[in-house]
């Protein structure tokens, strides 16, 4: 049984739109049914058997599913409808009380309209048409005419509508497919993003570190200050193995268990970093940094990293004053004095990251010289979901 369901499957997935079996069989099944129905009648009048032909017509499509060409471009719809025709036509000879034949054509068109184009299947309704109209002209129409047209028209529209349906859900399919794919795109590019905040901190810093270590054993013959700063470094050269570990685990299947993101209160142990690896930076609050939330102080946190490791990269040697002010919007200021010999900087990916952040959350970044200084310039607006209710606020 479940083979016989696995290949009533495959033949189900040669036809377009992606048609399933349960569309596909009642179709044919109900074609089955009316046509040993008509024969059936027939018997029972004792007509002549030469008409019964026309019933094993009408159920040639069936045995064309089973053990057919798969191809939904082999002219399947055409012989489905040429044999429906033919066969009704025959039947039609001899009519009968009752007479079922007609309806041959009604499913017939339901399922040629399901699977072709408008154009053809309103081609195939016109020549359905002819049958009952060539019937009851010689007087072989138990149903009348008009009867008759009309359910010819309500299968046809049956089929429209099944195609109609079964086109707009593979057209969902296909979007839902292209989110799929745009959201994988969008996660690489957000770990690779990671990854180089991670790599291009931590590195500068721990650089900064090995380098004082060098210059205090090999100038100043202090091992103590070395031992200093060789510690800062490999503790800071830990934190980033787990960083990179915590942003590739993003990778795998199952959430792994790891610390809580960054956010803004940690701005503090940044700026503490860099000054302890010789980089004289200012860090200054205005504002009360409980009403910024997670989000944006995760996304302050990364803009305030990229940027001192800029400073380190850049213009080694210099001031950096970092500000933060929070009142009706949260802004971000990291400013270093240019060096004397600082040429044209261009904006790389570190900027198109910072930025890329600030809009993701409706803000904005910008970056670049002003007077003697090198300056970012990160503003969010505030949003209801950005405010914290301070104590006493009812909640």
């Amino acid at each position: 049984m479940r083979g016989l369901i696995r290949y009533v499957h495959g033949r189900a997935a040669a036809l377009p739109f992606g048609y399933p079996p349960a569309v596909v069989l009642p179709g044919h099944a109900c074609l089955v049914v009316v046509s040993a129905v008509a024969v059936v009648q027939r018997l029972a009048a004792e007509v002549a058997d030469w008409t019964l032909v026309g019933g094993l017509l009408t159920i040639l499509p069936v045995v064309y599913l089973l053990v057919g060409t798969p191809n939904p471009d082999s002219g399947r719809p055409v012989g489905v409808a040429g044999c429906a025709m033919l066969g009704t036509s025959i039947l039609l000879v001899h009519p009968v009380p009752n007479d079922l034949a007609p309806l041959i054509l009604v499913v017939m068109l339901a399922e040629c309209a399901a699977v072709t184009s408008v154009r053809a299947s309103l081609t195939v309704a016109a020549l359905a048409a002819l049958v009952p109209t060539a019937a009851a002209a010689v007087g072989h129409l138990g149903y009348g005419l008009p009867f008759s047209l009309v359910t010819v028209a309500l299968g046809w529209a049956t089929g429209f509508i099944i195609r109609t349906q079964l086109r707009s859900f593979e057209r969902e399919r296909q979007v839902q497919a292209e989110r799929a794919v745009q959201a994988a795109d969008d996660e690489r590019r957000r770990i690779a993003r990671e990854v180089h905040d991670v790599v291009a901190h931590s590195l500068s810093i721990t650089l900064l570190h090995l380098t004082g270590a060098r210059r205090a054993l090999q100038e100043d013959r202090d091992v103590d200050d070395a031992v200093e700063a060789l510690t800062d470094a490999e503790r800071l050269g830990r934190q980033a193995i787990a960083d990179i570990r915590r942003t590739v685990g993003l990778l795998d299947a199952e959430p792994s268990k790891v610390r809580p993101e960054p956010g803004i209160d940690d701005i503090v142990d940044l700026v503490s970093d860099v000054v302890r690896a010789g980089v004289p930076v200012t860090y200054e609050v205005d504002g009360d940094a409980r009403s910024v939330s997670a989000a944006t102080g995760l996304a302050l946190y990364r803009i305030a990293r990229e940027s001192l490791a800029n400073v380190v990269k850049h213009s080694p040697g210099t001031t950096a004053l970092v500000r933060l002010a929070i009142d009706d919007g949260v802004v971000l200021t990291v400013g270093n004095a240019l060096p004397s010999a600082a040429g044209a900087v261009e904006p790389g990916n570190g900027i198109a990251g910072m930025r890329q952040r600030a809009e993701l959350l409706g803000g904005r970044l910008r970056a670049g010289p002003a007077g003697d200084e090198w300056v970012v310039r990160a503003e969010f607006s505030p949003e209801p979901h950005d405010l914290l209710p301070t104590p006493g606020e009812a909640r």
